[in-house]
């Protein structure tokens, strides 16, 4: 029995460490990528990366690219849903609809570039990674845009500005390789 006890003692211990040693990771990478990037938000960064799993099981800097980028696909497929909602819903002002149809284009296109993005990472690619990901950071940004040239408030600036620090995340992390 005390044989027993001491071995779940020793992996605890080591899931402490391990655990320990992720969170050292993540909280030094978001501080020096906020460090690099002005736009990029600390807290935000450390607080999504804390909650996803994947991101608890990277060793590098390396390992915790393909996290964020994941998290950065995901919420832009969530922001293209709401958008696609707001539409069928027809609760907007008229005027709206040209930039909320803009949008779901633009959140199509940041899709496809996150998707190039995630495939160079995987192979080490991170200067493409850093190219695909710059294209779809544009996209959050432009989506906004459309609303204010229309002289209309935008139903999902909220999601426009998680989407973009999802982004930023990954690209910021491409920087520092």
């Amino acid at each position: 029995m005390e044989f027993f006890v001491s071995v779940v003692m020793f992996f605890l211990l080591l899931n402490y460490i391990y655990i320990s040693a992720a969170q050292t990771l993540i909280r030094d990478s978001c501080k020096t990528a906020a460090a690099k990037d002005p736009n990029l938000k600390y807290d935000f960064c450390v607080q999504s990366l804390e909650q996803d799993p994947q991101s608890k099981t990277a060793t590098s800097l390396s390992g915790l690219v393909l996290a964020p980028t994941n998290n950065a696909a995901s919420k832009t497929i969530n922001v293209k849903g709401i958008v696609e909602t707001i539409l069928k819903s027809k609760k907007y002002a008229p005027s709206t609809k040209p930039a909320l149809r803009t949008c779901v284009k633009l959140y199509d296109d940041a899709y496809g570039s996150l998707k190039e993005a995630l495939m160079n990472v995987k192979s080490s690619d991170y200067k493409s990674a850093n190219m695909h990901l710059s294209a779809a950071l544009d996209e959050p940004g432009i989506c906004e845009n459309g609303f204010k040239e229309k002289h209309a408030k935008s139903p999902v600036t909220n999601e426009n500005n998680v989407s973009f620090q999802k982004i930023l995340i990954p690209l910021a992390f491409t920087n520092m390789l």
